[in-house]
């Protein structure tokens, strides 16, 4: 019973938070590891949940819009970084997908 009470609580992340740690952490991980298979482990593995999040929250129509969102931060954090930096280039993706997430999909559901 204890487990499956500890499986309903990661249930409640909402998609903003999974797709923002997302990004942060396979950003950090890629990093301090020098491994970026890994951070784009990281990153994968939480765009996942997200998007099962979005989908279970809002419908695959916007899972599927916000999944693209997710993946154009990520590819735009790159040319972002070379003219503010590496962490405030990643702050700012993920702080955008994390408004785009509440706003489409999580606040319909707190």
């Amino acid at each position: 019973m204890a487990q499956l009470a500890k499986v309903a609580k990661v249930a409640d992340v909402p998609g903003a938070v999974i797709a923002a740690g997302g990004l942060v952490g396979g950003y950090g991980v890629a990093r301090w590891t020098k491994k970026r298979p890994l951070g784009g482990a990281v990153l994968a593995v939480a765009g996942a949940a997200a998007a099962r999040q979005w989908q279970q929250r809002a419908g695959g129509k916007t899972a599927g819009a916000l999944t693209a969102v997710y993946v154009a931060a990520f590819a735009g954090s790159h040319p972002l970084a070379k003219k503010v930096g590496a962490w405030p280039a990643v702050f700012g993706v993920a702080g955008a997908v994390a408004v785009a997430s509440w706003a489409v999909a999580d606040r319909k559901s707190t």
